[in-house]
């Protein structure tokens, strides 16, 4: 800068300086946040630094606002993944040694959202007055469920939180992994139906119709096959408005019915009837009960509260109902294996190991040997599924549109036929 710089100038310069929010941590723990002037990001970041700062987060300042209002207005409620990345926090900070209302402070200054931190927010003021972390759980119940706060529960009351909460850290991960690893392997078949779906009625609205002057004259003289394509073809062009909507009433009253008690019920049944998918589907719910079961009795929950939990698990009515009645049979004394067997829905393998467990004591390691190796066994068998899905739907794709080239092809051969 220029000593005969006019002061104005200076001034108007230093106002233009675009400006930064900060939050950092202060040399006594304490966490402050203002907003500083810079040129740069860079040279923001060195000021707080000089000052003794530890930064938790830099952003310019109408960047921060924007985010605000966006948050403000579209954020959604913390999911599954926002349990996840709390959990993991929670754990590290714990076993590092911090008491839980320290921990939760930290959380709160790292919370990147505004429900998030609200949520950390109510759990450390019902902390500070009194409350364990479990009964500040208990009035966030449908966000964390009966699994979550039980598993607290029990760690809180066995002294060992921490490793409690890496055991159950250890339990959402891998949950997340399976159900991450069948979603994505639907994917590409998902996609590949829709192309079909699409690729089909293009040929039939719009491609075929082009054809429709050339074969005007023929009348009965064209080959019944494509005759029928062409009617086909006129259909889509001309009432193809009428088939989306239909098919989107179609598709609200399907989705209402199975949202009701008689349709879940109707198509959870299906479901587990369905060549290969169905011993697949399963063995999903099974996997995820018997998990349950075993991250629950090796946390120190008792085998009756840990069944009636793992079985809010399954989302499989059918499977859900048959796993209700061992709570009421072990209430009489009687062997989970035997309520187990006494069903006729549960196979051989499941049976034996739930009894080598009863006779051995280690019930909850055998439910989380059966829990890994129907994972295993799930994996595959939605890979060996998908493996006979995906040809089925390239060679029904490919058969439609070969089956409309030569009904056109035949058109055109007729037409040749009369000429000559």
């Amino acid at each position: 800068m220029s000593a005969a710089e006019p002061v104005w100038q200076r001034r108007s310069r230093f106002a233009t300086m675009p400006d930064f929010t900060y939050r950092a941590v202060a040399h006594d723990g304490r966490t402050v946040s203002g907003s500083i002037a810079a040129d740069r990001i860079e040279m923001a970041s060195r000021q707080l630094r000089q000052q003794g700062l530890t930064l938790l987060s830099l952003e310019p300042a109408s960047a921060g606002r924007t985010a605000a209002a966006v948050t403000g207005s579209s954020e959604k409620l913390a999911g599954a993944d926002d349990i996840l990345a709390l959990t993991r926090e929670l754990s590290v900070l714990l076993r590092a040694g911090l008491p839980i209302d320290r921990a939760l402070k930290v959380m709160i200054d790292m919370a990147s959202g505004d429900k998030m931190r609200a949520l950390l927010d109510d759990l450390l003021a019902a902390v500070k007055g009194g409350k364990g972390l479990s009964q500040a759980l208990e009035s966030h119940r449908a966000l964390f469920g009966n699994f979550y706060i039980n598993m607290v529960r029990a760690g809180e009351a066995s002294g060992h939180l921490p490793d409690v909460l890496a055991r159950l850290l250890a339990y959402l991960e891998n949950s997340k992994a399976v159900r991450s690893s069948v979603i994505s392997a639907l994917i590409y078949p998902a996609i590949l139906l829709v192309v079909a779906i699409l690729s089909i009625i293009a040929m039939l609205g719009f491609v075929v119709p082009q054809f429709e002057a050339l074969f005007a004259d023929m009348g009965d003289a064209l080959p019944l096959l494509t005759r029928w394509v062409i009617a086909t073809g006129d259909f889509i062009k001309g009432y193809g408005w009428l088939l989306l909507l239909i098919t989107v009433v179609a598709v609200y009253f399907a989705r209402n019915w199975a949202r009701s008690e008689q349709g879940r019920s109707s198509l959870d049944a299906r479901a587990l009837r369905l060549p290969l998918l169905g011993a697949v589907i399963f063995k999903y719910e099974v996997a995820k009960f018997a998990r349950t079961v075993g991250t629950l009795m090796g946390n120190g929950v008792s085998l009756l509260q840990s069944i009636s939990i793992a079985a809010d698990t399954v989302d499989n009515t059918q499977v859900r109902d048959a796993l209700r009645v061992l709570e009421p049979a072990v209430k009489r004394g009687q062997r989970m294996s035997v309520a187990l067997e006494e069903t006729g829905v549960f196979s051989p393998m499941v049976i034996q190991m739930v009894r080598v467990g009863e006779e051995s004591g280690s019930l909850d390691q055998m439910m989380t040997e059966l829990a890994q190796v129907y994972d295993e066994e799930v994996q595959a068998g939605v890979k060996r599924s998908l493996t006979l899905l995906e040809p089925f739907l390239i060679l029904t794709m490919g058969g439609t549109i070969a089956v409309v080239i030569i009904a056109i092809l035949m058109g055109i051969m007729s037409v040749n036929d009369l000429a000559i």
